[in-house]
């Protein structure tokens, strides 16, 4: 009743994992970076995601009225602009309020643009508008520019387009990538637990000799190879998490206005899958081989 208890087979197992140490240290290596990559291009779509949102939700545009237009002028631009059919909400916004806006989201490195006010504020005077129906964007783009006074404007759908570009690609590159380290982790991993098998092939002989089953033999190289993977779950979960963290924070220096996802609500989700896929793959990869040698060789393993 030994072998089927269940401190034994983890014991086995771990006493298999550090017999081949050298090669579960690889298949540790190789499937950490399958698993960091992995994460890292998950953050990344899910962040550019979470940005086009915000940015697809927002109908708000910003027009730019050409720099030093007196007063007078700028008011009869927003009266044209509200005479447009498709514009719900026209809102003045003067340049000493758009600076001023610009370094509450600038915050501490806003040092730069202190002093800048009056005339020497390089923003010029601008409109805030919001549309009734987005679908006929272009068409009141294209009215708003045939107005004198008019520089230019901030145009969310091209933004838009350009983040999901970038999406497209990350998500294209990854998971070619990830495909290939996946198939190099599966093979290290299978190797790993075969090489095990071989060096105890005298053990599973008698073991089977005795009545031992297939399956009984198998158990603490599937334990193994689950090991392996659970290790490189754990490790790549930390190192994806620290790292998360720190290039959030640096992002934050160089864009103070990035609006980063939030992870911490779903750490122990994303710790939880990362352990779960990691057993998989271990369990997969040492499955492997355990069957294939157990068929082709395990009836005659003794040396």
């Amino acid at each position: 009743m030994k072998f089927h208890n269940f401190g034994y087979l983890l014991k086995e197992g771990v006493k298999n994992l550090w017999k081949n140490r050298t090669m579960s240290i690889a298949s540790i290596g190789v499937l950490i970076s399958c698993l960091l990559l992995t994460g890292c291009a998950s953050l990344v779509s899910i962040n550019l995601t979470s940005m086009m949102s915000s940015i697809e939700d927002n109908n708000s545009i910003t027009v730019y009225l050409t720099n030093g237009l007196p007063s007078l002028s700028a008011v009869q631009v927003g009266d044209q602009i509200r005479s447009i059919e498709n514009v719900s909400e026209c809102t003045f916004v003067p340049k000493d309020d758009g600076l001023a806006d610009m370094m509450d989201l600038l915050g501490e490195n806003a040092v730069v643009l202190e002093g800048l006010d009056g005339d020497e504020n390089p923003l010029p005077d601008a409109y805030q508008i919001s549309m009734h129906d987005l679908s006929k964007y272009d068409e009141t783009i294209q009215q708003i520019q045939a107005i004198e006074g008019v520089d230019h404007y901030t145009d969310y759908s091209d933004i838009a387009t350009k983040l999901s570009n970038i999406d497209m690609i990350v998500r294209v590159a990854s998971l070619a990538i990830i495909v290939i380290l996946a198939i190099v982790s599966l093979f290290i991993i299978s190797n790993t637990v075969k090489v095990t098998m071989f060096s105890r092939r005298t053990e599973i002989s008698i073991m089977k000799s005795v009545g031992a089953t297939n399956g009984f033999v198998r158990i603490p190289f599937i334990v193994e190879g689950m090991l392996i993977g659970l290790i490189s779950g754990g490790i790549s979960v930390a190192i994806l998490l620290v790292a998360y963290k720190y290039a959030v924070q640096a992002l934050y220096n160089i864009v103070p206005f990035l609006n980063a996802v939030d992870i911490d609500p779903y750490v122990m989700y994303i710790i939880a899958g990362y352990a779960i896929v990691g057993a998989l793959f271990g369990l997969f990869g040492g499955s492997i081989s355990i069957g294939k040698y157990l068929n082709n060789e395990g009836e005659n393993a003794v040396a």
